[in-house]
């Protein structure tokens, strides 16, 4: 069974195609993703108007590229999944729209999916069928800790981000160190030659008294701010490394010690790490030691899994189609605010 995928959520155009088996397996043929990251980098973020106007340029000719590439017309395509929320209005209606277009044309079903449900399954493209496991979704919208008993859902949230998203906050720090954007991949670069423990910047949400899975990236940021406004006031330079360091340490600490210890709270022995904040090499190395001694295992997709693709959409949309879903209506609507709850829609 041939299913194709759509992911227009923010500043990626995305289009996978997958091959399912009955048995449960799912074979990525085919992964294009158009990126308009440059054409938002002059503004030091996305910009949703120019997103918007990327993804209907780059639709059709990212389709045709992926059924090209996995071998296959339209008329092998058994099923039409596309990212329902959330992400952008503009970018999501974009892709929602294309999406009935192919499945109206096509004359097959249509699965309107959760986008950080996508991130967890798109492991399987790379690792096999998913166990129970504890999901840390870490993006430049998203940092979340879920407990996810099966792909089709229902998926339960333990924890979020309160204000800034752990990849909003490398972005804003990245600017203050006058790095590119996105800032994500940039930070992580420079920080290989810094002092993590150069400077001692803040964990938050890491008391007593603190929502034991919640997290809070403001005040870092914030943190980090003043202490290069300092240096300048004082003329001394800023040693960027070092700082990139450190603030990267501040972030992956919290983050991979919730998961830990959400998963040992939960019972699980298996910890998913995915978004696009996922691929950063640190957060990974961290990761992956302290499951290790705690027992537990570690799954990562490799970096091009990670970020937002299609191949994730349509591995999602196979799995609800083996797995005899409800398809979506043709009416389906584009939510920006979607639920993590809510896995289809």
């Amino acid at each position: 069974m041939i299913v194709l995928g759509i992911e227009t959520s923010c500043d990626e155009t995305g289009i996978g195609v997958v091959r399912a088996e009955p048995g449960g397996s799912v074979t990525l043929l085919a992964n294009e993703v158009a990126s308009s990251v440059e054409e938002h980098a002059r503004f030091g973020g996305v910009v949703p108007e120019v997103a918007s106007r990327a993804h209907l340029q780059a639709m059709v000719p990212a389709a045709h590229r992926a059924l090209a590439t996995a071998g296959v017309t339209g008329r092998d395509v058994e099923a039409v999944a596309v990212t329902a929320g959330p992400g952008l209005t503009g970018a999501l209606l974009v892709g929602v729209a294309a999406a009935k277009a192919y499945a109206a044309a096509w004359d097959v079903p249509l699965y309107g999916v959760n986008h950080l449900a996508a991130h967890v399954a798109v492991d399987t493209l790379q690792h096999g069928p998913l166990p129970p496991c504890l999901a840390l979704l870490v993006s430049g919208g998203h940092s979340s800790l879920l407990d996810v008993p099966d792909l089709a859902g229902p998926v339960t949230p333990l924890g979020a981000t309160i204000d800034d998203a752990a990849g909003e906050a490398f972005d804003k720090v990245a600017r203050l160190l006058g790095l590119p954007f996105p800032g994500g991949p940039h930070i992580d670069r420079v920080a290989r030659d810094g002092d993590r423990g150069a400077v001692a910047f803040p964990r938050g949400l890491t008391g007593p008294r603190d929502a034991p899975f919640d997290f809070s990236f403001s005040g870092l940021k914030t943190a980090v701010a003043r202490h290069v406004e300092a240096l300048e006031r004082a003329g001394t330079p800023v040693p960027v490394a070092d700082v990139a360091a450190s603030f990267q340490e501040a972030v992956v600490d919290v983050l991979t010690a919730k998961a830990v210890r959400a998963a040992r709270e939960r019972g699980m022995d298996t910890v998913l790490l995915g978004g696009g904040v996922a691929a950063n090499s640190r957060l990974r190395e961290l990761a992956q030691e302290r499951c290790a001694a705690a027992g537990i295992a570690l799954r990562v997709p490799r970096p091009g899994l990670c970020t937002d693709n299609g191949a994730m959409v349509a591995a999602l949309g196979a799995h609800l189609l083996v797995a005899g879903a409800q398809p979506s209506s043709l009416q389906l609507p584009a939510d920006s605010s979607l639920p993590v709850t809510e896995v289809l829609v």
